[in-house]
């Protein structure tokens, strides 16, 4: 560990901090892979089946590769 990543550590426990485990954050999801963009993407490919991952992506107005895992992994397609 660098010396500089220990003294924010200190800095840290000395303020108060209790835990070495991550706070939550009060950010956007890390993941666009939520049950309504699953069910856009499962209703695009219904209506037309020869549709590139690129242009569905467009659509739906997520990354290319998270449409691509919702493909792959969701909705078991190849």
């Amino acid at each position: 560990m660098k010396e500089t990543a220990v003294y924010k550590w200190v800095k840290s426990f000395t303020e108060g901090r209790g835990s070495v485990n991550y706070e939550e954050r009060s950010e956007r999801p890390a993941t666009s892979i939520t049950e309504e963009n699953i069910a856009n993407v499962r209703q695009i490919v219904r209506e037309n089946r020869q549709l590139t991952v690129r242009s569905i992506s467009v659509q739906v107005n997520i990354d290319r590769e998270t449409v691509r895992k919702i493909l792959t992994e969701d909705l078991d397609m190849r």
